[in-house]
């Protein structure tokens, strides 16, 4: 159990460091993700309760294609550099692999989540930055990464990654998008949440132990 908790947390430090040098992922994601927001904003000149109405479903559409960036990104970089390779042959457990992994994408997508809210906020007039949105979009974003970080494994081994990653995650991720959206809307609407936020923690627990399963028969030779 030692070693497993060791490889997660090796992982999960290269991860960490190799960003703080390039700020290419978090770079590419938090452009993305400003850049998304402002058009929608621009394009959807409504009054407040219509704004109110569809600010969900823009928070939730922007996160989805900004992690699909980052997955994208993360997983190339590793295979570009090799450090794929080294990792399979690494005497350790491949679900540490994956949980590092996954653990790197949740951090770097949640922390854009993060820097979204305040404003998307402001942009739309709304106060999005609450505990409960927050619990909320940690646990969607954790069932996006979890099995985004094994689709992305098996995609970027192709050269059309870019394509295939989103047509495979889209529709895996549908049930999520589905809970988030409707989440999101009853909380602005002041109803109670607590059901909904289960549902998201046990998806995503789902994914975790479907990616934590399968991400060794996907990276077999």
């Amino acid at each position: 159990m030692k070693d497993f908790l060791q490889t997660i947390w090796t992982i999960l430090w290269k991860d960490f460091r190799a960003e703080l040098r390039s700020r290419e992922l978090i770079g590419s994601m938090g452009l993305f993700t400003l850049l998304g927001i402002l058009v929608f904003s621009f394009a959807l000149e409504l009054d407040r309760s219509t704004r109110q109405e569809v600010v969900n479903g823009v928070l939730w559409v922007t996160m989805v294609f900004a992690s699909i960036l980052g997955l994208n990104r993360s997983m190339a970089q590793e295979r570009e550099q090799g450090n794929m390779d080294a990792l399979m042959i690494a005497p350790v457990h491949r679900s540490a692999i994956f949980m590092g992994k996954f653990l790197g994408n949740l951090g770097f997508t949640l922390l854009i989540g993060l820097l979204l809210l305040p404003v998307m906020s402001v942009l739309y007039n709304l106060n999005l930055f609450r505990v409960e949105l927050i619990v909320m979009l940690g646990l969607g974003v954790m069932g996006i990464c979890a099995i985004g970080t094994l689709l992305a494994t098996m995609t970027v081994q192709t050269r059309a990654r870019e394509t295939l990653l989103p047509i495979a995650l889209l529709p895996t991720v549908l049930p999520i998008i589905v809970t988030v959206v409707r989440a999101t809307n009853a909380l602005l609407l002041g109803d109670d949440i607590r059901q909904w936020l289960i549902v998201l923690a046990l998806v995503g627990v789902i994914y975790i132990i479907i990616g934590a399963t399968l991400f060794e028969y996907v990276t077999e030779d």
